[in-house]
């Protein structure tokens, strides 16, 4: 397969780039292992696995070639590579290491390379990465192999908005099981950059870069804007440390605009690129403030599915695009709903100055005894720490609508620690605990909400605006503080040009496009209005197969003139006019 016929070949991390790298994506030799004996049967071992698929689409989709929509409780992936030269010459003189990073694979998964275990990660959403060089043979190609392991009816596993049944249904949607991500190989110095995280200080034009590295030396770090140089530091690094660059020109990223600095990191051999955002985000009262300034937040629900590859964009456009789309509706972001989203769409997000809130796929999963901690928080971590740099992520959601299983209530203390954790970790942003319901402890009290009567609708959040009374019917579960609100989830208003019977949405859907029209504009002209709410989100942005509540079709087709929304959600919001 020549580079023009990769599929997804871009860089796949825009926030840590280096020149020395493989894509790995394309055709692999795949083998669904249902009854999960392929390591008892030695498939890590084999010459040839019994099919083929295309990497990075997930078995189920049609983009993979195969097109299974059936479960699969374990699959296997193999492929052989061969390094470059100079690499391999690298690599004998002891000079440098290589990795392989698997940009997400659904759920746990095992590495191996020349028939020897290699690593293993645990988490459907996050990155999987192992130095594979100590496992390198000096001739001939190299084989990798893969197998995953995938259980979404074992409520053992976030799994989002993955269907436990075998057909979707509801807001329930087609299964993502093994590699659904970019599979590529990195070269490294000995000596090398492993992480870093950075911090922007709008007040003081600067920022301050924390660098985790692997042995010790020089490090320099450049920040450029259009090219200019705005500031170098340099410092030696033993494994960590940090250093600060007074810029030059101060260029705020803001919603709708957003003005990146390039950034250069040079560790002794090992130079790596990266990017920021000049920007804050915080909290004062009933106020989400960026830069100081209030914004009120027009989002939109976006849940991160493709017709044709499910969980993967089939090309980089189709992520600007569901970007594109937004804005032209008039939303100034998304909560990105139910699935940690691929890096390069929230590099797009960076760019447009587009406001995100980062999520995990909780759903699926019992959170109502205390052992699921040691299952999801290390996974969530891992989200966090993955998209920390992303000036576009303005604040943190782990769960969402955590909902009673098998009439057992939530465990609070699962609740509370990934909030408390997710703050020690990023004490940057606001963190809401758990979207919707059942909060326990959380910056932002945010509540769903379907009605679809917008008179109904504008008089529930009226007491909020005049007495700091908010009307929620989860009373008797969570306690509203007097914290910031918004309305995170409404709307939902089933449109299906179509008409099929099948499709779903929320509430009784209107008869014509003019009732449609009539009823988003009551419904968001109500928070609007209300000066004690500081941002809404529309459910949702597209179709996602049966559920027929989108803007757009499934296919991205708008359903409405985008104008007429665009209008309707640029409205002037009250909070914002309120100094």
């Amino acid at each position: 397969m020549s580079q023009h016929d990769i599929p997804r070949p871009e860089y796949p991390r825009p926030q840590m780039t280096r020149e020395a790298w493989m894509n790995l994506n394309g055709e692999w030799e795949f083998e669904i292992d249902q009854a999960g004996s392929g390591k008892s049967r030695g498939l890590y071992r084999t010459e040839h696995l019994s099919g083929h698929i295309l990497v990075p689409f997930c078995p189920e989709s049609s983009l993979s070639g195969v097109g299974n929509k059936d479960f699969m409780s374990c699959v296997w992936y193999r492929r052989e590579v061969e390094l470059p030269p100079d690499w391999m010459e690298d690599i004998r003189r002891n000079m440098a290491s290589v990795y392989l990073h698997i940009g997400a694979v659904d759920y746990s998964a095992a590495l191996y390379v020349n028939g020897e275990e290699a690593g293993n990660h645990r988490g459907g959403y996050t990155p999987f990465t192992a130095d594979i060089t100590a496992f390198l043979k000096e001739k001939g190609p190299q084989v990798v192999t893969v197998c995953a392991e995938d259980d979404v009816r074992g409520h053992r596993q976030p799994a989002g908005k993955q269907c436990a049944e075998y057909a979707s249904h509801g807001c329930f949607y087609t299964r993502t099981t093994g590699i659904w991500q970019t599979v590529w190989l990195e070269k490294a110095p000995k000596n090398h950059i492993r992480s870093f995280r950075i911090y922007p200080d709008v007040e003081n034009a600067s920022v301050r870069i924390h660098v985790e590295a692997e042995g010790e030396g020089s490090l320099e770090v450049s920040a450029f804007y259009g090219g200019r140089l705005q500031g170098t530091a340099k410092t030696y690094l033993r494994a960590e440390g940090d250093v600060i660059l007074t810029l030059t020109e101060k260029h705020l990223w803001e919603p709708g605009a957003g003005r990146l600095y390039d950034l250069c990191l040079i560790f002794g051999e090992d130079r790596v690129g990266s990017y920021f955002g000049l920007r804050s985000v915080r909290l004062e009262g009933m106020k989400f403030l960026i830069n100081g300034r209030s914004v009120f937040q027009r989002l939109v629900l976006d849940q991160g599915f493709y017709p044709d590859g499910i969980y993967t964009a089939p090309t980089a456009q189709a992520l600007l695009q569901d970007i594109e789309l937004s804005l032209a509706a008039g939303f100034n972001g998304a909560r990105l709903h139910e699935k940690v989203f691929d890096p390069l769409f929230l590099y797009y997000c960076d760019r447009m100055g587009y406001l995100v809130w980062g999520e995990y796929a909780n759903w699926g999963m019992d959170v109502t005894e205390a052992g699921a901690l040691a299952v999801f928080l290390p996974e969530w971590l891992e989200a966090v720490d993955r998209d920390f740099n992303h000036p576009s992520v303005i604040g943190w959601c782990p769960f969402n609508e955590t909902w009673d299983f098998e009439g057992r209530k939530q465990c609070d203390d699962v609740l509370r620690l990934v909030w408390q954790m997710t703050k020690r970790t990023d004490p940057t942003r606001p963190c809401i605990d758990t979207s919707g319901n059942f909060h326990v402890e959380t910056d932002i009290f945010d509540l769903h909400d379907y009605d679809q009567d917008p008179d109904a609708f504008r008089e529930r959040y009226r007491p909020l605006a005049t007495d700091g009374v908010l009307a929620d019917r989860h009373s008797r579960r969570q306690r509203y503080d007097g914290q910031p609100v918004f309305i995170s989830e409404y709307g939902g208003i089933k449109w299906d040009p179509e008409g099929e019977e099948n499709g779903w949405g929320y509430g009784n859907g209107p008869k014509t496009e003019e009732e449609f029209i009539g009823r988003y504009r009551g419904l968001t002209q109500a928070l609007l209005d209300n000066e004690k709410l500081f941002g809404f989100c529309y459910t949702q942005l597209y179709d996602v197969e049966q559920e027929r509540n989108g803007l757009y079709t499934y296919h991205r087709v708008p359903k409405f003139d985008m104008d007429i929304i665009k209008k309707i959600n640029s409205g002037p919001a009250a909070i914002e006019r309120l100094e």
